[in-house]
């Protein structure tokens, strides 16, 4: 292999690095940002329920923390799946 073409080789091979890194981040970026938004909204509803029946504020609590949950799972499996573009 002549020199060139191992330098070629190097940068491609950089470049495939580099587009990874860039996967990752928006892989990341975008998964998590649904849930963020998720969990804001649960919250901000379960506040103003709690807000207008303070007897069920226990009740709603409960479920909200349930949501909060189910909804930062979300946010787990596009970690992971931004850490297998990333290393896989």
């Amino acid at each position: 292999m002549t020199p060139e073409m191992e330098i070629a080789v190097q940068v491609a091979q950089i470049n495939a690095d580099a587009m990874k890194d860039i996967a990752m981040a928006i892989a990341a970026g975008v998964g998590v940002l649904g849930p963020a938004i998720g969990i804001g909204l649960v919250v901000a509803k379960a506040l103003e329920g709690m807000a207008r029946n303070p007897e069920a504020s226990g009740k709603i609590q409960s479920v909200m923390m349930l949501g909060i949950a189910f909804v930062e799972a979300l946010g787990i499996f596009a970690l992971v799946i931004a850490f297998l573009i990333k290393y896989s």
